[in-house]
């Protein structure tokens, strides 16, 4: 059911994911809201990424969502996103990367969400798929503590007006927490949401075991939280976070 007709725009930004675009895609043809802008932005993959996704522009097409598709060089994930972001036309834009994948009625849950708080930004729980098919289940909350362990960044809906002004600013893997840091420093409204909206591969950059690159996120979150004003201390949380990704996988 349509809720006052608000257009939803969905970034997805890909490169060589052919492997699991599909799903990606289909959970966004699939919702139950369907007053949707879907923009996918490509980074020049080599692989079949770009053919699989046009092989959909009818489908979209039939349901009355438009839906776009740029393959072009661009500087990383979060300049792919932010160019995603300036094309969107939706009041109200996500980010559904092309490991994961949304429940069919988030899009749904978040205008309702939206027409009931009036959120610039918000975000929900999370459903973690590993690698041998166990899943679990983050669940969103605020603490007394900023950490990400309680945000959870598939399911997070902002304004389009809020990410006009606050960009991903292109400076690490962890751009993303940083935006969050700035938005709350700032001072918008952020609202949390306890249902499951998106479903997250548990791989990639920000799980790999590798020391030495587990010390350099560690060090850049550590970077992000001092910059964004908080104290020192935060060292110990950046420490225990890299520690069970090492720990539990």
């Amino acid at each position: 059911m349509e809720k006052d007709n608000i257009l939803v725009s969905i970034t997805t930004v890909t490169f060589n994911s052919e492997k699991t675009i599909r799903d990606t895609i289909e959970s966004v043809l699939n919702q139950t809201y369907t007053n949707i802008d879907y923009i996918i932005v490509d980074g020049l993959s080599k692989d079949n990424t770009v053919e699989i996704a046009k092989s959909y522009e009818d489908k979209f097409r039939a349901k009355g969502m438009t839906y776009r598709i740029i393959s072009e060089k661009d500087n990383g994930m979060y300049d792919a996103i932010n160019k995603g972001i300036s094309m969107a036309n939706g009041v109200i834009v996500g980010n559904i990367n092309s490991d994961d994948w949304y429940e069919k009625d988030a899009v749904e849950k978040v205008v309702k969400c939206y027409q009931d708080t009036k959120f610039d930004l918000m975000y929900a729980d999370l459903r973690m798929i590993y690698a041998d098919g166990r899943t679990k289940v983050k669940r969103s909350k605020k603490g007394l503590i900023t950490t990400s362990r309680g945000w959870n960044h598939p399911t997070q809906f902002g304004t389009k007006e809020l990410y006009m002004k606050e960009k991903y600013k292109l400076e690490s893997l962890h751009d993303d927490f940083d935006l969050l840091l700035r938005v709350k420093r700032s001072g918008y409204k952020i609202v949390i949401l306890n249902e499951i909206l998106a479903n997250f591969r548990m791989e990639g950059m920000s799980h790999d075991k590798d020391l030495r690159k587990a010390v350099a996120r560690g060090r850049a979150r550590y970077n992000i939280y001092r910059n964004n004003g908080y104290s020192r201390l935060y060292i110990i949380e950046c420490v225990a976070i890299e520690a069970a990704k090492w720990i539990l996988g």
